[in-house]
């Protein structure tokens, strides 16, 4: 599993390019991606919600313009990229390691994590962590890159580890940052091993849909009531 303090010193890195690299990266989709999540999340009415690894808060700002009476709170243990995030409009940042969450148990009405499980130490642990600040009945949910089956799959990898990288150097002047995504993505659990996963770390109903081909997918769990 990821080096946590090789992740957070690559993200610190990272920080000032982040938002443009990654829309220039996937062609806007990452923009689409976030949409579906908070459609959803939107339809749940959460008065609470806490985005875990947010970053520079794409997410989250995402959810507090469409959820305008949930109170969101974004936490990351990376301080330079919760600096952005706040700057963007964020109203509420938390420096915290999602190994350690700083809020009581059953706080939160849902929990969301884009593109940061996959960069944690410890995904069981993570997720327990997760598990245990939502309320009973709460629903986590999970935004994360996997690897796309059939025709696509071949031409994919090729990008990832070959294309990506590069154009990610050239955009931030870090290219190493982005040489440990690929590796990142093939290790990383995904559809029904997502699943299984998330029921041995406590959720019910666990569920899996690929976006883009199965680009990235979306996985959500509910706490039991």
């Amino acid at each position: 599993m990821p080096d946590a303090v090789y992740v957070r010193d690559a993200f610190a890195r990272i920080a000032d390019r982040y938002v443009l690299t990654n829309h220039v990266l996937s062609c806007g989709a990452d923009i689409w991606w976030r949409k579906v999540v908070t459609s959803r999340i939107k339809r749940w009415k959460p008065a609470r919600l806490l985005d875990v690894a947010s970053g520079t808060g794409d997410l989250a700002l995402e959810i507090q313009d469409a959820c305008p009476e949930c109170e969101v709170v974004a936490s990351d243990f990376c301080a330079e990229m919760l600096r952005h995030a706040s700057d963007r409009g964020l109203r509420e940042t938390v420096i915290a390691d999602a190994l350690n969450l700083p809020f009581p148990d059953g706080g939160f009405d849902v929990v969301t994590v884009a593109f940061g499980l996959r960069n944690m130490a410890d995904y069981p642990a993570a997720l327990r962590e997760m598990r245990r600040v939502l309320k009973p009945g709460g629903r986590l949910v999970i935004l994360d890159f996997s690897l796309p089956a059939g025709l696509l799959r071949g031409p994919y990898r090729f990008y990832l580890h070959k294309v990506l990288p590069r154009m990610a150097g050239w955009l931030t002047g870090q290219r190493d940052a982005y040489e440990y995504l690929g590796g990142s993505i093939e290790q990383f659990p995904s559809g029904t091993k997502m699943c299984e996963l998330l029921e041995t770390c406590g959720f019910e109903s666990a569920r899996s849909d690929g976006l883009t081909g199965g680009v990235v997918s979306v996985y959500e769990g509910t706490n039991p009531a």
